[in-house]
């Protein structure tokens, strides 16, 4: 079947715009948190906006090559509520990352299949499971934030500043860095580091 003439060539629209809108939902939350002083939240929507930027790419980069030069789309994107605080940032996007992995994604890969665009079929599922370890990681900061323990913890854990890169150990951050004297805003626990910003 030739892309141009299948369902795929649709859903690898959508999904570009999909990934295009989410980019430039995460860089305005990332602008909101910024004005916040809420810093590693704030790297968090950065980062992850990149990644979704290069997905976009992806599924761009397939239509070229299939020889697609225009394709009308109907889709739904969300929109945040302009009162919407860290909590309420991370939940939805938690929930739109979920979506994509639970729902649409699955689906595009499942027809791109029986289309016979098997390369399609595997980028779907791959950036699918990207999706999945988005979600979790937006799930986790909008629990901690909304159990004021964002910059606290029933234990004693290892912390980092990202500004400066002081470490230390504890139950709680400082309101600022003894050494660099930057916001808590820059503190993440250490573990949770693992995200690819600062480890």
């Amino acid at each position: 079947m030739d892309l141009k003439d299948s369902q795929t060539r649709v859903n690898l629209m959508r999904a570009y715009a999909g990934e295009s809108q989410a980019r430039n939902r995460y860089s305005f939350a990332q602008k909101k948190l910024i004005e916040q002083k809420q810093f590693v939240a704030a790297d968090l929507f950065r980062w992850t906006a990149d990644q979704e930027k290069e997905h976009a790419r992806i599924f761009y980069e397939h239509l070229q090559k299939g020889g697609v030069e225009e394709t009308e789309i109907q889709a739904a994107f969300p929109v945040d509520k302009d009162s919407c605080d860290m909590v309420c940032l991370f939940q939805s996007a938690a929930e739109h990352e979920f979506k994509e992995n639970e729902q649409i994604y699955p689906e595009f890969a499942r027809i791109a299949r029986e289309e016979g665009f098997s390369q399609i079929a595997q980028d779907f599922e791959n950036i699918a499971s990207i999706e999945k370890s988005h979600g979790e990681r937006f799930r986790r900061f909008a629990q901690l934030q909304s159990e004021d323990r964002l910059y606290s913890s029933d234990e004693s854990v290892i912390w980092v500043c990202t500004n400066c890169g002081y470490i230390l150990e504890g139950t709680q951050v400082p309101q600022n860095c003894p050494v660099c004297h930057g916001e808590q805003g820059y503190y993440i626990r250490l573990d949770m580091a693992d995200w690819g910003l600062y480890k």
